[in-house]
């Protein structure tokens, strides 16, 4: 793992970089609107259900009121936590923003780390509107408020496709014996397979299963077909189980 002010590159064991940007106040600013939001109507409306179904009211010297104030201030003050855990770094308004929270090593945060975050918020929050933790964010390398700080976390984009390519590639890499190099080749001709010319696909197949298997048979290559060579591809990709095949 590695980083700069702006990005967080994790390095896989395949050798394949995953490469995050570092949410800057802005877009925290508006993913934290987002989930005051969502918040403040979700506790409105349990005050509102309470009222209507239990009869309760917000006076502190009524009977009902701890069934109307205490679920609205565990909806309220506990909803950040609660849902980061759950949803392993994000939250409604991180997800609508576009970010994610992380551990400094570019691996999901732990618990004990989400949960230290969140309840540094009581600082950040001060004096008022969370004015620390937004300075903070302004004069900190990485962005970060005192949250993060105390929890080792990082606010970072989230590139979903980013992540979800660095998977797949580790997924073939563990099923192949092929270079990365010649991984990421024929994988990328495999995907693009259907959008090129026949003619063209056909001579870039042979190519590169040529360099793939400098043994190949070259004539025999030239007498097959689209599927056929699309199948011998595939098999040097480890995506089907076969080997490859001349027939």
């Amino acid at each position: 793992m590695s980083m700069t002010d702006d990005q967080l590159t994790v390095h896989s064991v395949t050798g394949v970089d995953l490469t995050l940007s570092i949410a800057g106040p802005g877009t925290r600013s508006y993913a934290f609107v987002i989930d005051w939001h969502i918040r403040l109507l979700l506790a409105c409306a349990w005050l509102l259900a309470a009222h209507f179904a239990f009869n309760a009211t917000l006076d502190p010297k009524s009977p009902g009121a701890l069934l109307s104030l205490l679920p609205a201030a565990i909806i309220y003050f506990l909803y950040h936590p609660i849902l980061e855990v759950a949803m392993q770094g994000r939250t409604p308004g991180k997800r609508m923003a576009g970010v994610r929270v992380l551990s400094r090593d570019g691996g999901p945060p732990s618990t004990v780390a989400l949960l230290l975050r969140n309840l540094f918020r009581l600082i950040d929050s001060l004096p008022a509107t969370y004015l620390l933790g937004l300075m903070t964010c302004f004069l900190t390398a990485n962005r970060v408020r005192i949250g993060d700080m105390a929890a080792g976390t990082l606010l970072v984009l989230d590139n979903a496709a980013a992540e979800q390519s660095l998977l797949r590639m580790e997924r073939l890499a563990a099923g192949s014996t092929l270079s990365l190099e010649a991984l990421e080749l024929v994988d990328q001709v495999l995907e693009r397979w259907d959008s090129l010319e026949a003619g063209n696909r056909g001579q870039i197949a042979r190519s590169l299963l040529v360099r793939l298997n400098p043994k190949e048979d070259s004539g025999a290559l030239a007498h097959m077909t689209d599927v056929a060579l699309r199948g011998m591809l595939q098999a040097h990709l480890g995506s089907t189980g076969a080997t490859p095949n001349h027939g």
